[in-house]
């Protein structure tokens, strides 16, 4: 390793944790994201330092704390968590509909789902997130990752064929 930099992950944690600590939480703005962040870039440096070659070891550091928390971003924003509301707790079991009762609503006739088995996936998967889950279109643009107006001429073009294999 060059003259400077640490020999051992107990020495960076003792000498940059508190630093890689108020990086991360610059980054975050939130105490328990930053120590997460922090745990994480210490992983990172543990599994990477048999491996680092010499050059500017805080560049190096800050580049792992940098690229963790991106990597953290990207995955919250693919596994979007949102607390529930306090009410939850108190929801009545009894009041939920029975299974065979939700399924019997959702339930397609075999001919419409055979000719939904027929439409090409682009258009089958717009038509059953708008008129059998029942979201918006910019709920689907969401999730299918696609522009609003692809997702309306999907939904009208696979409506228009589902029609066609129905009549």
């Amino acid at each position: 390793m060059s003259e400077g930099a640490p020999t051992s992950w107990e020495e960076v944690a003792r000498t940059y944790g508190r630093k890689i600590y108020n990086f991360a939480y610059r980054l975050t703005g939130n105490p328990d994201d930053a120590a997460d962040l922090t745990q994480e870039v210490l992983l990172r440096v543990r599994k990477g330092l048999a491996g680092y070659r010499p050059g500017s070891f805080d560049g190096w550091l800050w580049r792992i704390t940098r690229n963790a928390f991106i990597d953290e971003v990207r995955r919250k924003k693919r596994r979007p968590t949102v607390p529930l509301p306090d009410e939850v707790d108190r929801l009545d079991a009894g009041s939920a509909p029975e299974p065979s009762e939700v399924l019997a609503s959702v339930r397609l006739g075999d001919d419409i789902q055979q000719a939904l088995l027929e439409l090409p996936y682009e258009f089958r998967e717009c038509v059953v997130l708008c008129d059998v889950v029942g979201l918006s279109y910019e709920e689907i643009a969401g999730a299918v990752a696609a522009p609003i107006g692809t997702v309306r001429s999907r939904i009208h073009r696979g409506r228009k064929m589902l029609k066609e294999l129905l009549s």
